[in-house]
């Protein structure tokens, strides 16, 4: 895929204003799988939406432009619909254009600071795989927030690096806000929560459940149980 192309992007920057004030991805973080069907890609989002998720990330690195322009302005009208986050993985260019919340990068996407320079009030964030260092370089750039991962054995990215739960107890430590990301389902979603992920990203245990709408219920449930016992909550 082609770099941020963020002087293309710098001018609308100043104009543009998110749809939901930009925040730190928290709770269930869902992120699209590389559907070409437009229809099922909104229809299950949808329904997750409806049970609760309030941060989606458009993901779909192989699509043609044009159908990553139609899908991530459709999305941009169903988020806005239940009052959740959108954010565009890899292109700071499509983020503006469809006026998203914020822009999810990756190694070879482009810097941090110039993406916060061209968007001051977007939700920026950066993978930084298993490694702390490049976490401090992001925030210290910019970035509102860094995933870790694959925290878990990804059907998605097989081959993927491990990252440690420890890295989200050190950021969590460092009062930095970090999402996990990587094989992430309902039967380990609780050990996310309780090392101190802001947020938890995934893919398969939503889109591919039987039932997306129960299954993202079940996590966000999940989730929140576990967050209600780390912090002593009821």
């Amino acid at each position: 895929m082609a770099g941020l192309r963020v002087a293309d992007a710098a001018a609308p920057a100043r104009s543009l204003r998110p749809a939901v004030a930009a925040a730190t991805p928290s709770g269930l973080y869902l992120l699209t799988p590389d559907w070409d069907d437009t229809s099922r890609l909104l229809a299950v989002s949808a329904a997750a939406l409806a049970a609760g998720v309030r941060w989606l990330q458009y993901r779909h690195k192989g699509a043609a432009p044009a159908l990553r322009r139609q899908q991530a302005r459709a999305l941009r009208e169903l988020t806005r619909d239940h009052d959740a986050s959108l954010v565009i993985n890899d292109d700071l260019a499509l983020a503006l254009q469809v006026q998203a919340d914020g822009v999810h990068l990756g190694r070879d996407d482009g810097s941090v600071a110039a993406a916060r320079a061209a968007w001051p009030q977007g939700a920026i964030g950066v993978s930084c795989y298993d490694d702390y260092a490049r976490a401090e370089a992001a925030w210290h750039e910019g970035a509102g927030h860094v995933a870790f991962g694959a925290v878990f054995a990804s059907r998605v990215k097989p081959g993927a690096v491990r990252a440690p739960l420890a890295l989200l107890e050190r950021a969590r430590a460092a009062g930095r806000p970090a999402v996990a990301i990587g094989g992430i389902d309902a039967g380990n979603i609780a050990q996310v929560a309780a090392a101190g992920a802001a947020a938890a990203a995934l893919i398969s245990a939503v889109f591919d459940a039987p039932d997306p709408a129960a299954a993202a219920a079940e996590l966000i449930q999940r989730w929140n149980s576990a967050q209600s016992g780390r912090t002593g909550g009821p």
